[in-house]
C-alpha cells in the first residue's frame, strides 16, 4: 500500500539548533497496512501519550462510544507509536498527552487525512475506498502554463445562488461542480456553473481554501467563511460535503469535484494557508507546546499574519509537514497547483523544497506554485531565515510565481484606498510608464521580479474591493458610497466604469505573465463596497448568475479576450516592446501582435510604422514580416482583431484597419492588432 505521507528527510536538517530529537524518517499519522493499523505522533516533550478510539467523530452524536484506549510507546526520534492487528478504517481517534506538571492536552492528529464533524476527532481512512468511479483514469489537463488563465472562486459561492440551476441539495457543495449542463433557473439557454466555465474559456480554477477550517459549524448550512483559518490541513472541509459526519464522504465528494473539472479540461489550484492557523491553541501546539509558533523576544506570539499565531515554517518538523502536506494533496487529489496565502511569511527553503518534492511526482513539473510575496505585518524568525517576500524572490526557484501588486495598482489605483485612481480610472499620466513596464511583466533591469512565468497579472481577487466596486467608487462624483452605482443601472457613470473595466481586462490579458481574475470580474461582480467579505454571508459573496447574463456586453468581451489569449500563447513570455504613443496612450508590440490603449477622452492615432518597426533598434532584431512581405506588391498592414468600444469586442473592419499609415485609437479604447500582408492594388 502507498503510504499516506512518504517521509521526505532530504534537506530537512535544521539550520539552527533544534530543542528536541527530530522525526524525519518515520511515517506519521494513522496508516492502514497489511498487518493492521499503525499510529505515530511526534510529541517529544510529552511524558505519556494515550490513543483513544471512538465509534463516531463527535461526542454529541447519540451512538458515540469509546471503543478502546492504548498507551503508546515512545521512540528515540520523539515519536509515540501504537500498532493494532486489525483494519480500523472508519474508526475515529484522538490523543491524550500528559506533560510535566500534570498538564494534560487532548488533541486530534495534526497529520490526519480524515476527520469527523467539525474536525475535533481524526479518523482512520483507507484512501482507496474514497476514490470515485474512474479516479484511476483521471488525469491533469495538459494545458501548458502559457495558456493558463485562472478564475478564482469559493467552493460554496460557485453555486450558492438560487438561480444557479444546481439542485438545492447540492448548492454550495463539492457536487455542484459535477453538473455539466446547468442553466439559469433551468431555462436551457443561459449556461451557469461548469457549463458557463466551458463557455467562458478559462483553463484553471483557483479555489479558496477547501481543507478543513475552523470558522464555520459544519452542521449549520447557513454559515459562511472564506476559510483562511486551517484546523486540519490534510482533511477536506466538511461543510461542502453532503454528510459532514462521515469522514470518508467529504474525501470522495472533493475528489469528484476535481474529477469533473479535469473532465472539462480545467486545472484545479488549491489555496493553502501554512502561515497561520485557526487558533494558537491548535493541534500542533497541543502536541509539542512552544515549538511550532513564532514568538517575539518577549515571549508573545508573532503576528505577521494579522491572525495572532504565525507558524514557524523554518522549524524542521513544520517544514517537513508543509512539504509532505502539499505533496499529499497533489498526489492523492490530483491537484494542478497551489496558491500560498501570505507567502511572505514562509521561508524560502521550505518553498523550494515543496517545489522539488512536487517535481518528483509523475508529471509534477507541470504543477503550478505561486503566492503572495508579502505579509500583513512583521514577524520574528529564527536566525538565518530568508522569507519568500519581495526581498526574497531572487532566492526562489524560477517556477514559483507571485502576485504582482504593482500591475494591479498601476491599472486601478492603490488597493487600500478606494478613492485612489489608476491608469484606467483617472490618473493615466502618472501611471503610463508603469503600464508599459507591467505589460512586459516588469522585466526591465531596474524593476525585474523574475521570469514572465513567475508573474501573476491581476486587477481583482477575493481580497479588497472587486474591480467593479473599486472603479465605481473611485470614478463617481460626491460621496463614494452614496453615489456608487454598484448595480450597473444605465447611466453615464455606468458607461464610464464599463469602459474602464474593459481597459483593465485588456491590459491584463495581453500582458506577459499568467492572467488571473476573481470569479465574476467578467460581469462586473459587486459586493456593494464591502472590501473584506470573509464572513459577510453567502449572498454578498456568491456568483450572481443573473448578473452574469445581464452584463452580457462585458462578459462577451472577456470571453473574446480569453479566446485571443489562448490562441496566442506566445503573449505569455514574448517581450512586449513599448513605443512612443500620443497623450496618455500606450502601445506595445509582441511578435506579430500589437496593443494600443487610450485612456483619454480624446481620440488619437499612432503611426503604424512605429509598431511595424518596434524591434528595429539597437536592442532588438527586426522580427520577420508575415509571409509574402518580401513580395514587392505586398504591403504590411495592421488589422484590428479586438476592439473594446464594440459590444463584444468584435471589431468593425471598416473602422479599424490602419489607414494612410495611421492606426486609430478612439477615446477610452483598447485594441488588439494583427500584422498582416495586403496587396497594393492602387
Amino acid at each position: 500500500m502507498i503510504q499516506a505521507f512518504e517521509p521526505l528527510s532530504e534537506g530537512l536538517e535544521p539550520g539552527v539548533a533544534e530543542p528536541f530529537p527530530l522525526c524525519l524518517e518515520r511515517t506519521l499519522g494513522a496508516e492502514v497496512c497489511e498487518s493492521g493499523t499503525q499510529f505515530a505522533l511526534w510529541a517529544p516533550s510529552a511524558r505519556t501519550v494515550t490513543l483513544r478510539l471512538f465509534t463516531r467523530g463527535s461526542s454529541e452524536q447519540s451512538d458515540d462510544m469509546l471503543i478502546e484506549t492504548m498507551t503508546m510507546a515512545k521512540q528515540s526520534d520523539g515519536a509515540w507509536t501504537a500498532a493494532l492487528p486489525r483494519n480500523l478504517d472508519g474508526v475515529y481517534y484522538d490523543y491524550l498527552l500528559e506533560f510535566d506538571g500534570g498538564v494534560t492536552h487532548r488533541s486530534a492528529d495534526p497529520w490526519a487525512r480524515a476527520a469527523g464533524v467539525n474536525g475535533r476527532r481524526s479518523m482512520v481512512v483507507d484512501l482507496a475506498r474514497t476514490d470515485p468511479e474512474g479516479w484511476d483514469e483521471d488525469e491533469r489537463p495538459r494545458t501548458p502554463t502559457s495558456e493558463t488563465m485562472v478564475w478564482e472562486a469559493h467552493v460554496g459561492s460557485f453555486s450558492n445562488n438560487p438561480h444557479s440551476g444546481v439542485p438545492e441539495e447540492h448548492r454550495g457543495k463539492y457536487l455542484a461542480f459535477t453538473y455539466d449542463d446547468t442553466t439559469l433557473d433551468g431555462d436551457g439557454e443561459h449556461p451557469t456553473c461548469m457549463n458557463y466555465l466551458r463557455d467562458l474559456g478559462v483553463t484553471a480554477v483557483q479555489l479558496l481554501p477547501f481543507y478543513d477550517y475552523g470558522s464555520v459549524d459544519e452542521r449549520d448550512p447557513s454559515q459562511f467563511n472564506w476559510g483562511y483559518d486551517p484546523l486540519n490541513y490534510n482533511v477536506p472541509e466538511g461543510s461542502f460535503s453532503t454528510d459532514p459526519y462521515d469522514g470518508a464522504n467529504r474525501i470522495t465528494e472533493c475528489k469528484r469535484m476535481i474529477q469533473s473539472l479535469h473532465a472539462n479540461g480545467i486545472k484545479v489550484i488549491m489555496d493553502v494557508v501554512y502561515n497561520h492557523m485557526y487558533s494558537a491553541d491548535n493541534w500542533f501546539e497541543r502536541t509539542v507546546p512552544g515549538y511550532y509558533l513564532r514568538r517575539n523576544d518577549d515571549g508573545t506570539l508573532a503576528n505577521g499574519s494579522g491572525c495572532g499565531d504565525d507558524m514557524q515554517t523554518e522549524r524542521a518538523m513544520f517544514r517537513r509537514f508543509i512539504v509532505e502536506s502539499v505533496t499529499y494533496w497533489a498526489r492523492e487529489y490530483h491537484l494542478d497547483g497551489f496558491r500560498f496565502d501570505l507567502m511572505g511569511l514562509i521561508d524560502v527553503q521550505t518553498m523550494n523544497m515543496v517545489r522539488a518534492s512536487l517535481d518528483r511526482l509523475p508529471g509534477g513539473e507541470s504543477i503550478l506554485m505561486y503566492g503572495e510575496p508579502w505579509a500583513a505585518g512583521p514577524t520574528n524568525t529564527l536566525p538565518g531565515t530568508e522569507l519568500a517576500n519581495k526581498e526574497g524572490l531572487r532566492y526562489l526557484n524560477t517556477r514559483i510565481g507571485h502576485f504582482c501588486d504593482r500591475t494591479r495598482d498601476a491599472i486601478k489605483g492603490h488597493v487600500f484606498y478606494m478613492e485612489r485612481k489608476g491608469y484606467v480610472n483617472g490618473d493615466a499620466k502618472a501611471n503610463k510608464p508603469l503600464i508599459e513596464l507591467g505589460a512586459d511583466a516588469w522585466r526591465a533591469p531596474e524593476t525585474n521580479e523574475g521570469e514572465a512565468g513567475q508573474i501573476i497579472q491581476y486587477v481583482s481577487a477575493h481580497d479588497d474591493l472587486t474591480l467593479w466596486d473599486k472603479l465605481t467608487m473611485s470614478m463617481c462624483e460626491g460621496d463614494e458610497q452614496l453615489d456608487a452605482i454598484f448595480d450597473a443601472e444605465p447611466s453615464p457613470q455606468t458607461t464610464a466604469v464599463l469602459e474602464a473595466n474593459k481597459l483593465a481586462a485588456g491590459i491584463i490579458y495581453t500582458a506577459a505573465g499568467i492572467p488571473f481574475m476573481l470569479a465574476g470580474e467578467e460581469f462586473g461582480k459587486t459586493k456593494h463596497g464591502n472590501d473584506n467579505s470573509f464572513d459577510s454571508g453567502k449572498e454578498v459573496n456568491e456568483v450572481d448568475w443573473r448578473r452574469a447574463w445581464r452584463m452580457g456586453e462585458l462578459r462577451d468581451y472577456y470571453r473574446r479576450l480569453i479566446a485571443l489569449r489562448r490562441a496566442n500563447p506566445d503573449w505569455f513570455d514574448a517581450e512586449h516592446i513599448a513605443v512612443d504613443a500620443p497623450g496618455n496612450a500606450v502601445a506595445y508590440r509582441m511578435h506579430d501582435t500589437a496593443v494600443t490603449v487610450n485612456p483619454d477622452a480624446d481620440d488619437h492615432t499612432i503611426a503604424a510604422d512605429k509598431l511595424t518597426h518596434a524591434y528595429a533598434d539597437d536592442a532588438h532584431d527586426e522580427l520577420p514580416m508575415p509571409a509574402g512581405a518580401d513580395d514587392d506588391t505586398a504591403q504590411p498592414r495592421w488589422v484590428c482583431v479586438l476592439d473594446s468600444t464594440m459590444h463584444d469586442g468584435m471589431p468593425d473592419p471598416r473602422r479599424t484597419e490602419s489607414v494612410d499609415g495611421r492606426m486609430p485609437m478612439p477615446a477610452r479604447s483598447l485594441r488588439v492588432w494583427r500584422l498582416e500582408t495586403g496587396r497594393d492594388t492602387r
